[in-house]
């Protein structure tokens, strides 16, 4: 993997994170979500420090910089999934889907307040006219789920999810301009996020017992490759290239997709919210990153572990 442009990582991370909602759902009910998010992340962070090692990365860092690469990583790879797929144990993929697409409302106004990193009125609009879209395309689920028991808790743990995730995406931004290697960083970072969970799982006095099903072990090694290594590499370059706040523009296209897995894997049947929904989607990313990905569109990104 040698040079992208920005339309190509952003593609990527849509395509994988698109179909991901779907294959948590076979990772939440056998085990303990500490247990299932501990293995992916460990699996991932594994192979990617052995990519490292492979090909002569620097592996060693200081006391300050492993304390920043912990943080990084106990909240966006440890926390933020385990709050994921706690929601996924009570509501459908989709509403959750539908909480992430606040995502680069929350992650524009986060880095706004600790890094002064300016938000402009068209992306404001933009996300919520995405926002809004996503909301709509999942309408019927919300209507259906209101009246169920299980909706404050899956609601609550999306919120939660979230927000976490809104901390480890600001310090990952924050990592880089340190002078913090790339690989070595998500590595690192995705085995503290594996400890995080490790000790949680401990603590509850969780089950460590893998099951034998075949769809939850296919399930884990898409999230472990794709939806942990390969989609967290392209969004935090991404991210190094256009900031955190238009970066999590992509959580509002991956409902999108969910959308369309939903309706072939899961009989999930589109009305008219559904076409409304997806155009309110489409302009409000259109008003999002459209100068954005002009800007940078005859740049391209380096990917390699050179450092």
């Amino acid at each position: 993997m040698h040079r992208f442009r920005n339309w190509h990582l952003f593609a990527i991370c849509v395509l994988i994170w698109g179909t991901t909602w779907h294959a948590v759902t076979y990772q939440v009910a056998p085990i303990a979500p500490e247990v299932a998010v501990a293995l992916r992340f460990g699996m991932a962070g594994a192979l990617v420090l052995l990519g490292c090692r492979l090909a002569g990365s620097r592996l060693r860092f200081g006391w300050h910089d492993h304390r920043l690469l912990a943080l990084q990583g106990a909240f966006l790879y440890g926390l933020a999934y385990l709050g994921v797929y706690y929601a996924e144990r009570h509501i459908a993929s989709g509403l959750v889907a539908v909480g992430y697409s606040a995502s680069p409302l929350v992650s524009g106004v986060g880095a706004r307040l600790l890094f002064g990193i300016e938000v402009g009125r068209r992306f404001m609009v933009g996300g919520l006219l995405g926002l809004a879209g996503v909301a709509l395309i999942f309408w019927p689920e919300f209507s259906k789920a209101v009246h169920g028991e299980d909706v404050v808790l899956g609601a609550a743990f999306t919120v939660a999810s979230v927000l976490l995730s809104m901390v480890g995406t600001l310090t990952a931004s924050r990592n880089r301009p340190r002078g913090l290697p790339f690989w070595p960083a998500l590595g690192y970072g995705m085995l503290y996020g594996t400890a995080a969970c490790m000790v949680i799982g401990l603590v509850r006095g969780e089950s460590f017992t893998l099951p034998a099903a075949t769809s939850w072990w296919s399930s884990l090694v898409y999230l472990t490759l794709a939806g942990s290594v390969l989609a967290f590499a392209c969004f935090l370059t991404l991210q190094d290239r256009i900031g955190p706040g238009p970066t999590n523009s992509i959580g509002v296209m991956t409902p999108l997709l969910a959308l369309l897995v939903s309706i072939a894997l899961e009989g999930f049947r589109p009305d008219p919210f559904t076409a409304a929904g997806a155009t309110l989607a489409v302009i409000g990313n259109v008003l999002m990153l459209g100068r954005t990905f002009a800007r940078g569109a005859g740049r391209s990104v380096r990917m390699a572990p050179a450092e």
